[in-house]
């Protein structure tokens, strides 16, 4: 059981920090009474809007006056933060106590989920090992206490994100992403999202039990929900060490950030924010998000002012704009008989999850990206300042609404932080993807 939970309609900052301040209080009886070493592990800045980095910077300062503190943001293979990323990710934290995991150069090798276990929790859809590959700093440095600080929501790999996402993706290297990746893929995207256990979040459980059992590490779990005025809010934090931690704030989630819908939507416009989501590969939860919502013929609009390139690194990127988001059967034939995709299969997964399958269009107004670059990876292109003119986002609030066209839309300003999907879809699953 977690070491203690807070639920509620709205959580205020004021109160956060005292949750925080208690999280502290615990470790020290539980884990490390004087912890003079301290690790931090938040998620990176598209998760911004969770309010990670804020308690992130609570806990560093009421930590650094005794301790030396460090922060990695658990990037996975996300593109390091800038200097001013950091500041307007983690405020007062000093630049040089933020350190960027990379994930080819900045780990070594841990262990491996075995391909037996895998092909079982998977049911035969993937029967590879997945190598551990972590940080080196993580995993040879001494120290007293380790923090994971993170958003639980629907997630297209593991179910929900965070819990030891943070290690296996966040801080993982190239062959633990990507074997879990394409793993996630072959197990099919709808059948992961707002699933508590999927796959490959078992094989997870299993390397955390299995390899991190010495790590003097705790959970800081949030929770976010829309409020009244349209706003997100956090509604819960799960503070603890074990798999119950997740799984508490993961059924809240459940119950917060999925909505159910009885028929299907035939127009959804998503906005994705401007200083979070500059690549593809993080505004494409748009589409995993709502693809189980998206009626056969629908138009899913994505309006992107940040949008400048596809993939997160060069070669991500490449691989993109050369074989494009052209669905599972043709990506698997790629994958099959192509070298670099075989060596990037994260990328392949990518691609997989990226397309509609040819059940709906999915159109993009990027702001930086043209016409060009977006049709040639098979997505439709809408020019930003049109489509904004369209769909006056400081006018739309979450939901139904009527743009002064006259045309009825759905509309999600943030749709990483939820699941939109029907009722058939989201409960008429596979057995062992059960929501």
């Amino acid at each position: 059981m977690p070491w203690f939970y807070e639920r509620a309609s709205q959580i205020e900052w004021p109160r956060i920090r005292e949750l925080m301040e208690r999280a502290l209080d615990e470790a020290r009886a539980r884990i490390c009474r004087s912890p003079r070493r301290v690790l931090l592990l938040p998620p990176d800045i598209t998760r911004m809007h969770s309010g990670a980095g804020k308690m992130t910077e609570m806990l560093y300062q009421m930590l650094a006056k005794d301790a030396d503190v460090h922060v990695i943001p658990t990037l996975g293979q996300h593109e390091p933060h800038s200097r001013e990323q950091n500041a307007r990710m983690f405020g007062s934290i000093p630049h040089e106590r933020i350190h960027a995991h990379h994930w080819i150069d900045t780990v070594v090798p841990v262990g491996e989920v075995p391909a037996e276990f895998v092909k079982e929790v998977s049911r035969g859809a993937a029967d590879w090992a997945i190598p551990i590959d972590l940080n080196t700093m993580l995993m040879r440095e001494k120290w007293d206490l380790i923090i994971n600080i993170g958003h639980v929501v629907p997630h297209e790999v593991l179910g929900f994100a965070n819990h030891n996402k943070n290690y296996f993706i966040g801080l993982a290297g190239k062959r633990t992403i990507c074997a879990s990746h394409i793993a996630a893929a072959c197990c099919g995207i709808e059948n992961n999202l707002g699933t508590l256990i999927t796959p490959v979040r078992a094989c997870f459980n299993k390397a955390e039990e299995d390899f991190l059992g010495s790590l003097p590490d705790f959970y800081i779990q949030i929770v976010m929900a829309r409020n009244p005025e349209d706003q997100l809010v956090h509604t819960g934090i799960y503070v603890g060490d074990d798999l119950d931690t997740y799984l508490m704030a993961a059924r809240q989630s459940r119950e917060e950030n999925i909505k159910v819908f009885e028929e299907p939507l035939h127009k959804v416009v998503c906005y994705m924010q401007e200083d979070e989501f500059v690549s593809t590969w993080v505004a494409n939860k748009a589409i995993y998000r709502t693809r189980m919502v998206m009626a056969d013929g629908g138009e899913l609009i994505i309006i992107a002012p940040g949008l400048k390139r596809f993939g997160e690194q060069e070669e991500v990127d490449r691989l993109i704009r050369k074989y494009g988001y052209v669905g599972t059967k043709r990506i698997m034939e790629l994958y099959r008989t192509n070298a670099d995709l075989q060596d990037l299969a994260h990328a392949a997964a990518h691609l997989i999850h990226g397309s509609s399958e040819g059940r709906f269009t999915i159109t993009y107004a990027p702001g930086h990206l043209t016409r060009e670059e977006i049709e040639g990876v098979n997505f439709k292109y809408a020019d930003l300042q049109e489509t904004l003119r369209r769909y006056p986002i400081d006018k739309l609030r979450e939901g139904w609404n009527t743009t002064p066209d006259g045309e009825t839309i759905y509309y999600i300003p943030t749709p990483s932080a939820g699941l939109w999907a029907t009722r058939k879809k989201l409960y008429e699953r596979p057995p062992g993807f059960e929501c």
